[in-house]
C-alpha cells in the first residue's frame, strides 16, 4: 500500500481540478467500503425493528475537532475512486474542524473507522456508533522484522511495515466469524491496492 501511494502520488496532477494527494487513510476507506461490499452480511445495522442490510458501504470517518469528535460520511465509497475520496475526505474534515458540517454529512453512516496512527498510537480499540454495528480501529504502521519464504523454500528476515486493524461489532448484528471474514477481506485488500483500482 505505501509503494502504492507513493507511486500515485508522484504521478498525480499537482494542480487543477483533478489535482490529489493520497493518504494512507484514503486507502483504508476505500478498502474498508470494498470489504464490506465482498462480506455484505456484515453491511448491517440492528435496529428496533430488526437487522437492516444496507446495499453501499457509507463509511463514517473520525475527525478530532476542538472539544469532541465529528465522524463526516464518505457515500457509496465503494463506487469512488481513491482521488474522489481524498478530496472528498479533505474537504469534510476541514468543515468539520470549522463545525460547519450540515447533519446529512455526518449522520447515516453504515459504518466508522477511527485512525490514530497519526498520533503515533499503534493498537487500540473503537468504540461503536450506534446503531453502527461495526466499527474498525486502525493503528499506526511500525517497521518490524518478519520472516518470509524465499524461492528456494529456505527462510529469511525482512523488515515490513504492519498495521493493526481491531475491529468492534455489534454482535447482534455481526458475529465474531462474520467479523473475521470481514477483517480477512479487508487485510487482503490492503496488502494488494491494486485490486482497489479494478
Amino acid at each position: 500500500l505505501l509503494a502504492a501511494r507513493e507511486r500515485m502520488n508522484k504521478a498525480s496532477p499537482k494542480t487543477g481540478p483533478r489535482a490529489f494527494k493520497l493518504s494512507v487513510n484514503d486507502f483504508i476507506i476505500k478498502a474498508w467500503a470494498l470489504a464490506l461490499q465482498q462480506v455484505p452480511a456484515a453491511n448491517a445495522s440492528w435496529t428496533e425493528g430488526g437487522m437492516l442490510r444496507h446495499k453501499y458501504s457509507d463509511v463514517g470517518v473520525a475527525v478530532a475537532v476542538e472539544g469532541g469528535l465529528f465522524t463526516p460520511v464518505i457515500r457509496h465509497a465503494e463506487m469512488k475512486s481513491l482521488s474522489e475520496i481524498s478530496n472528498e475526505m479533505r474537504d469534510l474534515a476541514e468543515r468539520a474542524r470549522k463545525r460547519r458540517l450540515a447533519p446529512h454529512e455526518y449522520q447515516g453512516g453504515t459504518t466508522a473507522i477511527s485512525n490514530l496512527g497519526m498520533f503515533g498510537v499503534t493498537s487500540f480499540e473503537a468504540i461503536l456508533n450506534p446503531p453502527q454495528a461495526t466499527i474498525v480501529a486502525i493503528g499506526a504502521g511500525e517497521k518490524k522484522v518478519i520472516p518470509v519464504r524465499d524461492k528456494d523454500g529456505g527462510d529469511k528476515m525482512e523488515i515490513a511495515t504492519i498495521m493493526t486493524a481491531t475491529l468492534s461489532c455489534d454482535h447482534r448484528a455481526v458475529d465474531g466469524a462474520l467479523g473475521a471474514e470481514l477483517l480477512a477481506a479487508f487485510r487482503a485488500l490492503v496488502e494488494d491496492p491494486v485490486r482497489m483500482l479494478a
